[in-house]
């Protein structure tokens, strides 16, 4: 698996600890997710309440959508 990086929109950086941007070890936007709420369990009732993943400019609402650590990914 590769690491992506995930930029954070401000109201999930409190509970990173203040972190702007999370690495993860993930093949698709799902395990990006599932990689993030197991780093940081406090995000996990944001996460599966629903946020917008924005990658490389486009958002898209697939779990199994691909990333590579060239993709800029943002949770908003």
């Amino acid at each position: 698996m590769a690491t992506v990086a995930l930029h954070l929109w401000s109201g999930l950086r409190r509970l990173t600890g203040g972190a702007e941007v999370v690495e993860v070890n993930a093949e698709t936007v799902g395990e990006a997710l599932d990689a993030l709420c197991a780093a940081h369990p406090g995000l996990a009732p944001l996460i599966q309440g629903g946020v917008s993943v924005v990658i490389d400019g486009d958002m898209t609402a697939s779990r199994h959508h691909p990333v590579t650590p060239e993709n800029e990914i943002f949770l908003m």
